[in-house]
């Protein structure tokens, strides 16, 4: 009995996120530019012509998961901005946030490295432009929030605010077996969550 169009759709997409899953372990264990699609089609345990069915070769596959993690980031400002009042969508940044890395270090990792690669990488930099320009995005809605909370400086506010939690994520992904995350998390959610005490 043929396939449905809806079990093909599902069988592609399964198949494109078990190439895009492999892709980043491949980068994350070789970097990206000494990894190969053979590598990558290796690891996703497809043949090289499947994976060229799916992306045209690396930099495609480097640019679908940027845009991944841009859509990851996106939505977790879009579920924040549903909650009242405004400090709770920052307690679900910082949630949203130091969960993700917890789960993922080495990806969190990959991510950051990517977003310092120099100019002169042309392949990395242009994707370390679109993940800045997201990340500064997110900082204007979460300038928004703050302003909505009424504090003195919001601008100053929420880039404090934001250099507090990036170190606490970066923290956690140098040392993920032995970061006191739940202790961390309770403080910047009581420092910058609590109005009163910014006021």
């Amino acid at each position: 009995m043929p396939r449905t169009r809806e079990e093909n759709d599902r069988i592609r997409q399964e198949t494109s996120e078990k190439i895009r899953t492999a892709a980043m372990d491949i980068f994350i264990e070789r970097g990206y530019h000494d990894a190969s699609i053979d590598d990558i089609a290796n690891k996703a345990r497809v043949s090289k012509g499947l994976l060229y069915n799916y992306y045209k070769g690396k930099e495609a596959l480097l640019a679908t998961m940027v845009q991944h993690r841009i859509d990851e980031i996106d939505e977790v400002m879009r579920s924040a901005t549903t909650l009242d009042p405004p400090s709770e969508q920052l307690r679900y940044i910082v949630d949203g946030a130091l969960n993700g890395v917890k789960r993922n270090p080495e990806v969190y990792r990959f991510y950051l490295h990517l977003q310092t690669q120099p100019k002169e990488d042309l392949v990395l930099f242009k994707q370390s432009q679109l993940l800045n320009d997201a990340m500064a995005q997110q900082f204007e809605l979460q300038c928004d929030i703050f302003m909505a909370m009424g504090v003195p400086h919001p601008r100053m506010q929420s880039l404090y605010f934001s250099s507090t939690l990036h170190g606490m994520m970066f923290m956690l992904t140098a040392y993920p077996n032995s970061y006191p995350v739940t202790h961390m998390k309770k403080q910047i959610i009581e420092q910058f969550c609590n109005v009163n005490d910014m006021l």
